[in-house]
């Protein structure tokens, strides 16, 4: 979209200048940063009252999504379905291909894990990729990745070829858990933000939860088959969703970025105050040279890196993918029964997840966080009290009951909002001058203590049950502490705020 010489809002006529001259309308103190500086505009003092009036009317009254953002979001999340696809696959299959391609434990193990060995590889260059080519052309080549690993599978014959399917699919899911919710945050205005974000979370719940169920009946090479299709559903729909306004201004496509925002926001609607605000911030950010993995450790990004890695090391520290992806292997631990204690994962984790994507922009994301963290370390400590229970022969009617329910109560609980959370605060704490170094850091790390987990847990259970469940449970109880003293409160701000409070001089020159 091309600004004219005015803007138009409720018939009150306001001088702009072309985003092409911009440069040459600013004041002259542009070398204060955006958040704390009056736009010209605001000068006008009749135009600052309707404009209060006008976002009074906007919270009040109930906000429908324009068709554009709804269909943008829906089509990045095919990705986060993907991602639990693959996430689910192993838990549902264990004994079939185990028994099919005559595999042990630890040929098994390797092939759960190695899935997180290729995300990692995708993490790495996930920031690169998205920010050399954008956010939606990464995504449809993420899934390029996604298909030839599922086709792999499919045809394996032998463990190598299983596990390269695995690799190649996790390399894929690498590049899409850094883009899926990086692309939905710069897409959607701040009131809406945390809810759609989440909403990567959903995807990956029903992708993994119905690869449970679907697993239970089908054979595992028809499951990879299946893995396909939502692959082909993003890659075939990605050329009709706008990129992201965001990464086109900061790329100089200004023209380009004005377009998407309209489109994003609906075609009557007054983007001219967020174009400036992203515009304006962008190129503040510009000044800097793009900062290095290693350029991330400086004074001025401290809070937000600290923040974002916290979060995610504690979130797979916790256990989750030790759980999901041995979740038969528990139950069986346990004395219960696996189909019966799969579909009542099932049947909590999507109504929690739903629940979490509903209260992220009502309550706030540290209430949630702090909810979460305490439901998982007292599911932990319930599924580390039930296998004390079957150590020392107690209580052998209630010790099943006590790992199903311990079990469940982490799953629904770290599903309202560790699961999340962390990938939302990610995809808002980080400037667009750091946003790709810092998010492949961020993701890198996360599957790193994923695949430590994964490839461990089997050996750990082995070793303890009780004291797996008991180490899980104490790092449930860390994450309330550090939630509660670093963790920022991000509901109802703008991304660029939100920098600009985290990271004191990362608008400064």
């Amino acid at each position: 979209m091309q600004m004219s010489s005015s803007v138009q809002s409720n018939n009150i006529q306001i001088p702009t200048c072309n985003f092409g001259q911009q440069r040459h309308c600013k004041s002259t103190e542009s070398s204060t940063p955006l958040l704390f500086r009056r736009n010209v505009e605001s000068q006008r003092h009749d135009s600052d009252d309707d404009e209060g009036n006008k976002q009074k009317q906007n919270a009040s009254s109930s906000y429908l999504p324009p068709p554009t953002l709804i269909l943008s979001t829906f089509v990045a999340v095919f990705g986060s379905y993907v991602f639990g696809t693959a996430i689910g696959y192993s838990s549902p299959t264990q004994s079939r291909i185990m028994i099919d391609l005559n595999l042990g434990v630890s040929q098994f193990s390797i092939f759960g894990s190695i899935l997180t060995i290729g995300a990692m590889i995708g993490a790495i260059v996930s920031g690169t990729i998205a920010d050399y080519v954008g956010r939606r052309l990464a995504m449809g080549f993420s899934q390029l990745f996604c298909i030839l690993g599922w086709l792999a599978i499919t045809s394996a014959k032998d463990a190598l070829w299983l596990y390269i399917g695995r690799l190649l699919v996790g390399c894929g899911i690498g590049l899409l858990s850094y883009v899926v919710p990086v692309y939905i945050a710069e897409i959607t205005p701040k009131n809406l933000r945390g809810g759609f974000t989440a909403v990567h979370q959903l995807m990956i719940c029903c992708g993994m939860s119905l690869t449970y169920l679907i697993g239970a009946f089908v054979n595992w090479r028809i499951l990879a088959v299946i893995g396909i299709v939502p692959c082909l559903v993003q890659l075939l729909s990605l050329p009709f969703i706008p990129d992201s306004p965001r990464w086109l201004a900061k790329v100089g496509r200004l023209k380009e970025s004005d377009s998407s925002l309209q489109r994003l926001r609906g075609k009557n609607a007054d983007i001219y105050k967020e174009a400036n605000e992203i515009r304006d911030y962008t190129e503040e950010l510009q000044q800097q040279t793009e900062a290095s993995i290693i350029g991330l450790f400086q004074l001025q990004y401290l809070k937000s890196l600290t923040v974002g890695l916290g979060l995610m090391i504690l979130q797979q520290f916790g256990g989750i993918n030790g759980i999901v992806f041995y979740a038969n292997s528990i139950f069986i631990s346990a004395g219960f029964s696996e189909s019966i204690g799969t579909i009542a994962m099932v049947a909590v984790k999507i109504p929690m997840t739903t629940l979490g994507v509903f209260l992220m922009d009502r309550s706030g994301r540290r209430p949630l966080l702090l909810l979460s963290a305490v439901g998982t370390c007292i599911g932990c400590f319930l599924a580390a009290l039930s296998f004390f229970l079957q150590d020392i022969h107690k209580w052998k009617e209630v010790s099943p009951i006590l790992a199903l329910v311990g079990v469940l109560v982490y799953v629904g609980s770290y599903s309202l909002g560790m699961g999340a959370i962390p990938w939302v605060i990610m995809s808002e704490i980080f400037p667009i001058n750091v946003k790709g170094s810092a998010g492949s850091l961020v993701t890198l790390v996360n599957w790193l203590c994923s695949w430590i987990i994964s490839y461990a847990f089997n050996f750990l259970m082995t070793w303890s049950s009780t004291g797996t469940f008991i180490g899980f449970a104490v790092t449930c109880g860390f994450t309330i502490l550090f939630v509660a003293k670093l963790v920022p409160e991000t509901k109802g701000r703008t991304l660029e705020e939100i920098q600009a409070s985290l990271n004191s001089n990362s608008t400064k020159r």
